[in-house]
């Protein structure tokens, strides 16, 4: 009993303790630093330049000096023998005496110290090393970019599926008093059957799609919480309305921002591609060149027929050598230049992919700036359409309860007043992320 009391003690512990989890609050601004810190991707393509420096010191170490030792031990379990003539101690000529030559144990201590001098990948490899930090850096570049876009979706996903909930909550109310208004007049016998079942049509309509929004609110949140890198069912809140942010997006200057196309930072990652073609072109070529390298070894031999390597009284013998070594490449049946073709191949094909992206960036930008202007325009398209929808609205509902109108005028009414409310969000919503998408292109994400 005292077991079980104190399992439901820690349940009820945690419970309270789950439900007094603080709510988090972000602006957009604070959720687009948020994730930049804490997203997945982010904090991996960091991770992959902490990667780029390590390698690039990687690649500069091997021109340095490096030092090495070995320590060799040799126990014969059995001695090898050797012949020779018996004369050379003392025995008739033409016989042979076995002889065993060396000690039954040895010790060769040596230590080496290799310096390359001159490598013609050497020097590739250090430009190499270089070209791959910046293209981590680029990639980090880009990550965080798409980061940016992904947290301003998100935001204003949520922010959408929040007004709509309101909005559809909002609707059923009213026509849940007119359908009620409607009954008493039916029963009453001064309108028909008909006006009552438009408005249940439309009234389940209504209350299905609320349903619908709740869904997706719910989702929105989730993948909130995923771009940004919280735990999926975090309870956060946002602190900006959807129209707030709108007018806050609305940057005409923005529409004569230079489309400076190498400012990009696909055009960045393009370039990479080339130079780092240019790199394996000349790391070829190298191949063909010398190489010249030094070193200087030195080490201590034992010997001994027991194990006396640790006494004082064991001798060492002392050694030392130095000495360079140059390799020359003469002739690799074309094989290296078989090899340099196919790296100008490559080069031209990466020129070929730099010109393309160029022109296909400049389209994008062009394309994002007419999609962004486009939004602007649909915005205060749709918020006049509202204001008109929501006019024709009212005055059918007065037609209707006065008998001018029929249910059907109504229902018409308000299914365009419904409609041109969700046309309005999301006319809000593409003002920000088609704002969003012309800054990653751009490259401008402070604008």
């Amino acid at each position: 009993m005292y077991r079980y009391l104190s399992l439901v003690f820690i349940f009820c512990i945690s419970s309270w303790s789950y439900s007094q989890a603080p709510v988090q609050q972000f602006s957009l601004q604070q959720a687009i630093d948020y994730a930049l810190e804490n997203n997945r991707s982010s904090k991996n393509a960091l991770r992959d330049i902490e990667a780029a420096k390590k390698q690039k010191w990687e690649a500069t170490s091997t021109g340095l000096p490096q030092i090495s030792a070995s320590v060799d031990y040799q126990n014969f379990i059995k001695q090898q023998v050797s012949i020779v003539p018996a004369e050379f101690f003392g025995g008739d000529p033409g016989e042979f005496a076995e002889v065993i030559f060396g000690t039954k144990q040895n010790v060769n201590a040596t230590a080496t110290l290799n310096q390359l001098i001159f490598d013609g990948s050497y020097i590739v490899g250090l430009q190499s090393a270089k070209v791959f930090l910046e293209i981590s850096k680029n990639a980090k570049e880009k990550t965080d970019l798409e980061v940016r876009k992904s947290v301003i979706d998100a935001y204003g996903n949520i922010l959408l599926a929040q007004e709509s909930e309101t909005i559809l909550e909002r609707n059923k109310e009213i026509l849940q008093e007119n359908l009620n208004e409607t009954l008493k007049i039916y029963e009453n016998g001064l309108t028909e059957e008909e006006s009552v079942e438009q408005l249940q049509i439309t009234l389940s309509g209504i209350e299905s799609n609320l349903k619908n929004a709740t869904r997706l609110k719910h989702i929105a949140f989730q993948m909130f919480n995923i771009v940004l890198g919280l735990d999926l069912d975090t309870k956060v809140t946002l602190t900006e309305s959807l129209e707030d942010l709108t007018l806050t997006n609305i940057n005409l200057e923005l529409l004569e921002a230079t489309e400076d196309v190498e400012n990009t930072i696909d055009y960045k990652i393009a370039k990479n591609d080339k130079v780092s073609k240019e790199l394996l072109l000349k790391l070829e070529k190298s191949k063909a060149l010398p190489t010249l390298s030094g070193f200087i070894n030195g080490g201590y031999l034992g010997f001994s027929n027991d194990f006396t390597f640790f006494d004082s009284s064991q001798d060492w013998s002392g050694f030392s050598l130095a000495g360079i070594s140059l390799n020359i490449p003469i002739f690799s049946s074309l094989g290296r230049s078989a090899a340099t073709q196919r790296a100008e191949i490559n080069l031209d094909k990466a020129e070929e992919d730099l010109n393309f992206i160029e022109q296909q960036l400049a389209l994008q930008i062009s394309t994002a700036k007419s999609n962004y202007q486009f939004s602007i325009e649909e915005f205060e398209n749709k918020k006049l359409n509202l204001s008109l929808a929501k006019r024709i609205e009212s005055k059918n509902q007065t037609k209707f309860y006065e008998g001018i109108s029929t249910s059907f005028e109504l229902r018409q009414a308000q299914t365009q007043l419904y409609s041109a409310q969700q046309e309005y969000l999301q006319a809000m919503l593409n003002v920000i992320s088609n704002k969003a998408e012309l800054e990653t292109l751009l490259n401008t994400p402070n604008n």
